[in-house]
């Protein structure tokens, strides 16, 4: 049996920003041409179980809230393209993300430099440094989150990698069984 198409579709997309002290979310029109940043949610605990977490729990009421057909996640990739700790957090986060806000799909977007790209956007419009802090994970989320509506929408697909998806078994040229 097929698995359904997860097409681009009308509704909300959320963008998510996983970091150790905060998470940054973001959300989009229904359409889902613009991003723009929604909410700084502090994360109540680093590491395993997440499921109780309350920052997991706000982020599912945020789903919910905005009608939301799709949650795309930032996996902080090296510049290599390697992952390290915090990519592994961040499918970690994710995993534990797309079974409390299934059935909506949640996918893991690559989102090198977005922080890094966020500080420079907020130091150019001109917010200070320590406001920067309050804000950075927001804005981080909406480069995530733009990146994959501009994907998205020049593709007709869906941006980055399904979270928790149903993998099917390769197909093995002339084995019966």
């Amino acid at each position: 049996m097929p698995e359904p198409r997860e097409g681009p579709g009308r509704g909300a997309r959320l963008g998510v920003d996983v970091g150790s002290v905060r998470v940054g979310v973001a959300v989009s029109d229904p359409d889902g041409l613009l991003a723009t940043p929604l909410e700084t949610v502090p994360r109540t605990a680093e590491g395993p179980p997440l499921t109780s977490d309350d920052d997991v729990e706000r982020i599912a009421d945020l789903v919910a809230e905005h009608g939301v057909v799709r949650v795309v996640v930032g996996l902080p990739k090296s510049l290599s393209g390697d992952e390290g700790p915090a990519a592994q957090r961040a499918r970690t986060y994710a995993s534990v993300l797309a079974v409390r806000v299934a059935p909506v799909p949640v996918r893991l977007l690559d989102e090198r430099l977005t922080t890094v790209d966020a500080h420079r956007v907020l130091r150019q419009s001109g917010v200070a440094g320590r406001r920067q802090r309050a804000v950075v994970d927001q804005a981080a989320a909406v480069l995530i989150l733009q990146a994959a509506l501009d994907a998205e929408r020049t593709t007709g697909l869906p941006a980055g990698e399904q979270v928790g998806g149903r993998r099917r078994k390769p197909r093995t040229k002339g084995t019966r069984t």
